[in-house]
């Protein structure tokens, strides 16, 4: 059987003198071999492997690592190398694994950058974190709106080298103030002799500097562009942010909500590279707070203790009520807050969403009913048509109750600049276990006489 890429690094690693060799192995690789060979192995080997690639290739592969792996990997070189890396970074990677970095050693690598570097560095770090600022880069290629096609190509092959990207061109007049965009293929095709602005194509979208990250995710998803500018105050371009940058942030934004979803505090650090002590604290605060707040629950309970001892039955019931209100409500919060990331659902929405989420209930609820009603008279021992009732209309109102609830929170969430993903399943579970109760015991007490 064939050994694969990393079980022959393994090997050379268990042998001294096979380092020249490994050399060799590794600089023929393809970068995604060595991507997934250093995630497999141990912090000392990683550094070991790393230390062996060619300089280009090192640098090519470092910048497609995560910036975990980065500080893990910078912690083994000595200042020099480390500094050599992080200057050839294009800025907004570099901002980034600088904001992850302790600060003593940040202030240090970003003082020993050079002027121009440092002065592209510090430009980004001036805006807010998670703003489109922060994570744009200046590295463009940008062309006069008088310039012919000809200039402007000429223009690009002499800045393409130092650029993050070329295949999609910015106008601007005198005073950098976009006018307008191009792409290199239009470019490469048009007359030499025809004047930039007369076939370029104006701008439909663009940012500004402190454009919250989430909502450049969505314009450009939207837009289907591989860049989209960033523009300041005066209309002015300062930056470009790229898809690659937005795909991470996407990740970065779906696993917060989900942690937030799940009543987890966010983490950016791996499951498996996350000390055990460390989880049990971002689950704890969650946990203790979900646990606290049912206590209402248990109150509701007590305060219907005579019903409950009058028709102990009722009791067989409650699971089944607490369940589906949670889970209707867990529905609705989940579609709505999907909807708000995407842009679909707006605050202004509220009325539509909620005489929809009523409708959709009411159905819902209806057929739950009719289903359980039945499952109470001929399928359980009670056989009892004013329990089914209680039951039935109960759980009708539930749904109801739920789903509105579930729809309600996380738009009035984000209308308070709250997390929308807060107001998912824990504590919307919560607030609606205890409603359920409620409405179940009101029922119980109309219809039973209890």
């Amino acid at each position: 059987m064939e050994k694969s890429f990393y079980e022959i690094v393994v090997e050379c690693l268990r042998d001294v003198g096979s380092m020249n060799v490994l050399k060799e192995i590794l600089n023929e690789a393809s970068e995604l071999e060595l991507l997934d060979t250093l995630q497999k192995l141990s912090e000392e080997h990683q550094g070991m492997v790393y230390r062996l690639l060619a300089k280009d290739k090192a640098l090519d592969v470092f910048e497609q690592l995560d910036t975990d792996f980065q500080q893990q990997l910078i912690r083994a070189f000595t200042d020099k190398a480390a500094i050599e890396i992080i200057e050839h970074l294009p800025p907004d990677d570099r901002v980034k694994l600088l904001d992850e970095l302790p600060a003593k050693v940040a202030k240090k690598m970003l003082a020993a950058l050079s002027p121009n570097e440092r002065s592209m560095t510090n430009l980004l770090m001036g805006y807010e974190p998670d703003t489109a600022g922060r994570i744009m880069t200046p590295e463009y290629v940008n062309i006069q709106k008088g310039q012919t096609a000809a200039e402007a190509l000429k223009r690009v092959k002499i800045d393409a080298p130092n650029k993050e990207t070329i295949y999609t061109l910015y106008i601007t007049d005198n005073t950098r103030k976009l006018e307008g965009v191009i792409s290199l293929r239009d470019l490469l095709i048009a007359d030499p002799n025809v004047k930039i602005e007369d076939i370029m194509e104006k701008i439909t979208a663009t940012v500004a500097t402190n454009t919250d990250q989430e909502e450049v995710a969505r314009i450009l998803q939207k837009m289907d562009w591989l860049a989209i500018p960033v523009v300041d105050k005066e209309n002015r371009l300062v930056g470009i942010i790229t898809f690659d940058d937005i795909a991470q942030i996407i990740e970065d934004e779906a696993t917060e909500d989900i942690e937030i979803m799940g009543a987890l505090n966010p983490s950016e650090t791996p499951y498996l590279k996350t000390g055990i002590f460390r989880q049990a604290r971002n689950r704890i605060v969650w946990l203790m707070f979900l646990m606290l707040s049912a206590t209402f629950t248990g109150l509701i309970i007590a305060g219907f203790e005579e019903s409950l001892e009058a028709a102990i039955v009722l009791a067989t019931f409650i699971p089944m009520l607490m369940g589906t209100a949670g889970n209707a409500g867990s529905q609705a919060a989940t579609l709505v807050i999907r909807g708000m990331a995407l842009g679909d659902i707006q605050f202004s929405d509220l009325l539509s969403v909620l005489w929809r989420e009523i409708r959709i209930s009411a159905l819902c609820g209806i057929a739950l009913a009719a289903a359980n009603f039945i499952r109470i008279i001929f399928l359980t021992n009670v056989g009892d048509y004013l329990l089914a009732l209680t039951v039935s209309l109960a759980l009708i109102a539930t749904v109801i109750m739920s789903k509105t609830v579930g729809c309600l929170l996380p738009l009035f969430a984000k209308k308070i600049n709250v997390d929308p993903a807060v107001m998912a399943t824990p504590l919307i579970t919560t607030i609606v276990d205890a409603a359920a109760l409620i409405i179940f015991f009101s029922f119980a007490t109309l219809i039973l006489n209890i």
